[in-house]
């Protein structure tokens, strides 16, 4: 029986989520392949020695022990962020090894490098647990979806932010609380800048659209608004409305321009995403031919992630096997064929918005926030106005009728400058 000998970059949570998953599918991974893929060598800076049933393996705390050795086939980058990541990949490239990684971070700015030089040495990159953990999305996108042009794109690809807004809507909690206990819980980073301020969101997006749509993207083009600035008040205007707040990635295909944003969206109750609760994640594609496909499950997590890289690693050890190495391109389309693309500008967006404003309780307060709202072009479906509790500002919620984007923050800017606007507006888009 043909061996495929592995070794693991970083021996963190997923990368000991990725070994356990080996070990304990080893024969099940043998009855489907027909190959013994074997964990071969560790390398873990701070790792002084590995669990007992993986005692056999070599460890070292030096991953050129990993690059170096001529046995492994497939190098598992586990490591996260871009460098020394992107060398080491480039490394195990050049030395004719076969790649999976689950870093986002990297295959999201560095990604059409590394997939080139993996496509030139003759040699294939898994990055499936880059997006979404245990769900299989980037398959789905490469090879179940690959006759279809696909119309969109939308997702919930945040655990941390998603476990937060669930908390803040179920219970009625303030987000410094929730967050506080989601870092208790280890849902949360002790930094959890990237993931409640969309980063981590926005990496995984701009690996979809790649994918998706064959074109070259980068973080910069997309639009990223975070999640700290909405308040249980927001959440409780929310349900009254008959939506959820969620932080959404989405890419709209417009044929000559594709939409890429990712920031809190009111979701109407009925939708497919609104009841995607906790810290799971959930995707939907559109595409011509097949139509809404929603993929949901674990987004984070030892194992779920664990799971999709050892799925990479069955894929690339059945095409060795095979020598069908780089069958599928690695962004799913061919490198000659993926173009440049234009990013849809934000300000041309049109949509309906809900605005929170923290005004002074005085006459003529409506009368003039209406007034700049018509002289923008902005109609107003619905308002909103708090009865004063005690002396200071109260809130005024207003939700639109479509307007374009352009409008809306001219209009808040206008609104912010005033006197009786005692905090900057909240503005939410409103998914109809």
């Amino acid at each position: 029986m043909k061996e495929i000998k592995v070794g693991i970059i970083g021996f963190g949570t997923v990368g000991s989520g990725t070994a356990e998953v080996l070990r304990c599918q080893a024969e099940n991974l043998r009855r489907k392949t027909g190959l013994n893929i074997t964990l071969a060598r560790v390398a873990d800076r701070s790792a002084q020695s590995l669990p007992p049933e993986f005692a056999q393996c070599p460890l070292s705390n030096k991953a050129e022990d990993v690059l170096n050795d001529p046995a492994i086939d497939i190098v598992v980058e586990l490591i996260g962020g871009i460098e020394p990541a992107r060398t080491l990949v480039l490394g195990a490239i050049a030395r004719g090894k076969h790649v999976v990684t689950a870093n986002k971070a990297l295959m999201s700015t560095a990604g059409r490098e590394i997939l080139a030089a993996a496509a030139e040495a003759g040699v294939t990159v898994g990055m499936e647990a880059s997006v979404a953990g245990g769900i299989p999305v980037i398959k789905t996108l490469k090879e179940g979806m690959t006759a279809n042009t696909i119309n969109s794109i939308m997702g919930i690809l945040n655990g941390t932010a998603n476990y937060i807004l669930s908390r803040m809507t179920d219970e009625r909690l303030p987000f410094a609380e929730v967050l506080r206990e989601a870092q208790d819980k280890g849902y949360a980073e002790a930094d959890p800048s990237f993931d409640i301020d969309g980063i981590d969101t926005a990496h995984k997006l701009a690996i979809l659209i790649a994918l998706a749509y064959g074109i070259n993207i980068q973080l910069k083009d997309i639009h990223v608004e975070g999640i700290s600035r909405i308040e249980p008040i927001d959440i409780v205007y929310a349900r009254q409305f008959g939506y959820r707040i969620k932080l959404l990635a989405i890419s709209i295909n417009h044929g000559d321009h594709m939409e890429a944003r990712v920031h809190p969206t009111m979701v109407p109750e009925n939708h497919m995403l609104a009841s995607v609760n906790g810290a799971y994640n959930a995707v939907n594609f559109n595409g011509d031919m097949a139509g809404d496909i929603l993929l949901y499950g674990q987004g984070a997590g030892k194992m779920p992630t664990g799971s999709a890289v050892a799925a990479d690693i069955v894929d690339i050890a059945r095409d060795i096997a095979a020598g069908a190495i780089n069958r599928v391109p690695g962004l799913a389309f061919v490198e000659d064929n993926i173009i440049k693309g234009r990013i849809t500008p934000m300000e041309q967006l049109r949509g309906a918005y809900y605005f929170r404003m923290s005004v002074m309780d005085e006459p003529g307060v409506l009368a003039n926030i209406a007034g700049i709202l018509g002289n923008n072009e902005i109609s107003i479906e619905s308002v909103i106005q708090q009865k004063r509790q005690e002396k200071g500002p109260v809130p005024v919620v207003i939700r639109t009728h479509q307007a374009t984007e352009k409008s809306v923050v001219q209009a808040m800017n206008e609104i912010d400058k005033l006197d009786i606007c005692a905090k900057t507006p909240v503005i939410i888009r409103i998914l109809e």
